[in-house]
């Protein structure tokens, strides 16, 4: 439940950033901005009487607001904003567009009113309300999103509506007085008053719970939403997270003619979020792609026993552990032919895998075809413990995080866990060495055609096949966050036709998948939108591959503690991801500000 509150916390984020950025297309904006202009040109001098010079005169001025806005918003894209990560000139130009139509408006409503008088004060007048409005929106958007100074800001968000509003005056007004000019500074300046005084109040809910700016959490959110720049908010983790010991486990297999090392299972004690991009959300597939540079071999990456309580904070953390994870394994020295056959104990509906190398015990949890969800890093320290009363020297828990269909009972599964892992555990210390050499095959596949959209990671799909006394396990391991319920099944099924007696399906929980969809879940497991036969078809790609370099091997194990790992809990990314909705509720409330600021300025000028 927690973990489904969790996720739910953060797909309600995700939901708010990307309706923020459903902009329509480069051309789409180009075309409404152009009709905008057009209709802004002909509302600004509105005869008493239609006219074709009235017609032409609007036009010609309306292209000249529509060139004037182009050119503006491009200097600024190329100059001022250059460096800014969110605004770039497809949006400054929809920006513009927003914003215009409020000058559209009371253009036309000043028009209109002073058609067939004179009065030119009392058109400037109206059309400043519209500039209160136009800026308002203007620095609301760029101050909350844009990273740059404030100077820069208010440059950015006052230009473009000032260079319309010098136009109008310019096709509308004969003679320019003092006090139009003192209109729009007021009303610039109770614009750019009200927006800093709706961002203070935003602010403040940050500030309570984290000690930073809520506008900040959401340019850094939104950073990595919109342009996959992580930076920002991993800075934010940093500042929030705390530093631990974590545990990475592996299993190393070398060629036994030539010493070169043919495969590697990799297990962390990690979790691979918070989401998208962030933190240790690519932490599988990375692992695989520098060990893979380091070691020329297949490399395995399954979900360690952890939850979110053990997330990464940034990229700089996830160098860490894999320099450690590769400093540990060329330091790898007890290489033996001591391997046990693979067993299976059931209790329940838990199922746990066991096989002994080298006084090493590897174990597989699952509870397939029922729901399976993380479980904490508290059972992996009693499994350690209780294969060490046992006698084992180590013991690396594989959580295969491989079926997810309806509720996790949480609680339950860790007691079933308990039992079903001290019973795989006895029965594992009976069994036997292996009495020849054994045999190891690796391959793996990468699906061109399939990306995170449909669940998968770029670390793809990979297969470690293991040659005990005639029995051939495989663990087939996928970079995806969980699985469709029975899919594994499926895929045990086929492997038997090719004569693997047993084997476990892995996938990695990568959460890179995670925030890049808009669906129940937030992403989509392994099978929910792949084709299930097409996905078996890739695994058994990568099963022919490692039976076709069977050959004889050795294996050592290893682990490595990496000291003062920092790490985001649980909590603190649930409240920064329920910090979105509150914020947004707030802002909805607050906006009465620029409602009360432009009924003052409405007041103030009608005086004066």
């Amino acid at each position: 439940m927690k973990t489904q509150i969790y996720s739910g916390n953060i797909d309600l984020a995700i939901r708010h950033y990307s309706s923020l950025f459903k902009l329509p297309s480069f051309r789409f904006v180009v075309v409404s901005l152009c009709l905008e202009s057009i209709i802004l040109g002909l509302t600004v001098n509105v005869p008493y009487i239609l006219s074709l010079e009235w017609a032409i005169n609007g036009f010609l001025l309306g292209a000249t607001f529509f060139i004037a806005t182009v050119l503006s918003d491009y200097f600024f894209a190329k100059s001022l904003l250059k460096k800014d990560i969110i605004l770039n000139f497809r949006r400054i130009l929809f920006l513009s567009f927003s914003s215009n139509i409020f000058l559209a408006i009371f253009a036309a409503i000043s028009g209109m009113l002073t058609s067939q008088s004179s009065n030119e004060s009392l058109f400037i007048k109206i059309f400043s309300l519209g500039f209160f409005a136009a800026l308002s929106l203007r620095f609301l958007v760029i101050n909350s999103i844009s990273f740059l100074d404030i100077v820069i800001k208010i440059l950015s968000s006052v230009f473009q509506p000032l260079i319309i509003s010098i136009l109008i005056f310019i096709a509308r007004i004969e003679r320019i007085y003092a006090h139009y000019i003192f209109y729009f500074v007021l009303a610039s300046t109770v614009s750019i008053l009200s927006v800093k005084l709706f961002a203070k109040i935003l602010d403040e809910d940050g500030i309570e719970k984290f000690g930073i700016p809520s506008l900040k959490i959401f340019r850094a959110f939104l950073a990595d939403w919109a342009e996959n720049f992580e930076k920002p908010f991993e800075e934010i983790l940093d500042q929030l997270g705390e530093e631990r010991n974590v545990t990475v486990s592996s299993l190393i297999f070398s060629d036994k003619r030539n010493g070169e090392i043919k495969a590697i299972i990799v297990v962390p004690n990690i979790h691979p979020g918070p989401f998208k991009n962030i933190g240790s959300s690519p932490l599988p597939s990375l692992m695989e792609a520098f060990l893979e540079k380091e070691f020329k071999c297949v490399i395995s990456v399954p979900h360690g026993i952890s939850g979110h309580e053990l997330d990464l904070v940034s990229q700089l953390e996830n160098k860490k552990i894999i320099e450690g994870v590769i400093g540990a394994i060329k330091e790898a020295r007890n290489f033996s032919s001591k391997v046990t056959n693979f067993l299976v104990t059931e209790k329940d509906m838990a199922k746990v895998g066991c096989q002994i190398f080298n006084g090493c015990a590897l174990l597989t949890l699952t509870m397939a075809p029922a729901a399976m969800e993380d479980l904490p890093l508290e059972l992996n320290e009693i499994i350690i413990q209780k294969a060490k009363e046992i006698g084992f020297a180590w013991a690396m828990a594989i959580d295969a995080h491989n079926s997810i269909d309806g509720q996790f009972e949480r609680e339950k599964s860790i007691e079933i866990f308990k039992d079903a892992v001290s019973l795989a555990l006895e029965r594992a210390k009976n069994l036997e060495y292996s009495s020849g050499d054994i045999k190891v095959g690796a391959g793996k596949v990468i699906p061109e055609d399939l990306n995170i959209r449909d669940g998968m990671g770029p670390g793809g799909i990979t297969c470690v096949l293991i040659e005990v006394d005639g029995q051939r396990i495989a663990y087939i391991t996928i970079d995806g966050n969980n699985m469709m319920s029975s899919l594994r099944e499926k895929i045990l099924s086929d492997l038997e036709r090719l004569g693997i007696n047993y084997g476990e399906v892995f996938t990695t929980d990568t959460h890179i998948v995670n925030a890049v969809v808009l669906s129940k879940r937030g992403y989509h497991p392994i099978g929910e939108v792949i084709d299930h036969n097409k996905l078996i078809g890739y695994v058994r790609c990568a099963v022919l591959e490692a039976l076709g370099n069977l050959s004889p091997a050795e294996v050592a194990w290893n682990k490595t503690v990496i000291p003062k790992v920092k790490v985001i809990g649980e909590k603190q990314i649930d409240e920064l991801s329920l910090l979105t909705d509150t914020v947004s509720k707030k802002a909805k409330r607050s906006s009465i500000i620029f409602m009360i600021s432009g009924l003052l300025l409405t007041f103030f000028l009608a005086l004066v």
